[in-house]
């Protein structure tokens, strides 16, 4: 199933406004919103795809009442520009899979206001030729015993530009802070670049935080294994660059949707 037919599946969303008062089984799609504003009420659960097709704006909120639950996916088609603000009282979960098809930009801050919350971002970026896209995430631990994790992988190929800046901000009332930050990218031409900047600002004295970014090249000695075992070069890079970005994408939280993503992404990746 392509991500087109998958969509045409879902239920689609066209208010700009959305209230969720009890959980919703099937995912909701949003497509090419200019501002959406999500509030999901204290034990629910949404899941929801949001795409962007057209190069426009967005503006997404994202309000999380005390145990909700939210499962999103976002998916840049175009050369888009989406911010995205959350809002999470104790308790709830919010988990982000983005990915970037080529030329955008994507700005994410995450909240964390209530004890016990929890946020997980995983995230891709791929761009070929001269496109430019660009990933910032901050996220800010306001109180205390709250858990973050993101992990992000790029792919630069041609004249492209990719860029990651990444924030974990623990403030002095956020001790038992647990937080993760992850950048790794591939680079697949000498003129392709990645630039990368993960980041934290702590001021609390009892948490547990780490970051790491890395920038480097297709590993030369698993492309040497899959062709001694009868890959051609091309399948053999196919196989490396998917699954470098794959396990991301496959942590979607739905099946279908997961096995969509990761076509449209080989198909990126053929073009790089």
């Amino acid at each position: 199933m392509s991500v087109n037919d998958y969509i045409a599946s879902l239920q689609r969303v066209e208010r700009t406004t959305l209230r969720v008062e009890e959980s919703v089984a099937e995912p909701q799609v949003v497509l090419n919103p200019a501002s959406l504003a999500v509030e999901v009420a204290a034990g629910a659960k949404l899941r929801m795809v949001v795409v962007h097709d057209d190069p426009t704006t967005a503006d997404l909120r994202f309000t999380l009442a005390e145990g909700a639950q939210v499962e999103m996916v976002e998916l840049f088609r175009a050369e888009a520009f989406a911010e995205m603000q959350v809002e999470q009282a104790a308790s709830s979960r919010f988990k982000l899979t983005t990915v970037e098809l080529g030329a955008a930009r994507a700005a994410y801050t995450i909240n964390l206001n209530g004890a016990f919350a929890e946020s997980e971002v995983n995230g891709v970026l791929t761009v070929g030729d001269k496109e430019h896209a660009v990933m910032h995430l901050r996220t800010n631990h306001n109180v205390a015993d709250c858990h973050s994790s993101s992990v992000v992988r790029g792919l630069a190929g041609g004249e492209a530009v990719g860029e990651f800046r990444g924030m974990v901000y623990v403030s002095p009332d956020a001790q038992r802070t647990d937080a993760y930050q992850q950048n790794r990218n591939m680079l697949l031409s000498e003129t392709a670049r990645i630039d990368t900047l993960p980041q934290l600002e702590i001021y609390a004295d009892d948490v547990k935080c780490s970051h790491g970014a890395t920038v480097g090249q297709m590993d030369q000695e698993a492309l040497y294994y899959m062709r001694q075992r009868g890959l051609s070069e091309a399948q053999a890079r196919r196989v490396q660059l998917a699954g470098f970005v794959g396990d991301l994408v496959m942590q979607c939280g739905c099946e279908e949707l997961c096995a969509a993503l990761l076509a449209a992404l080989e198909h990126k990746l053929e073009r790089i």
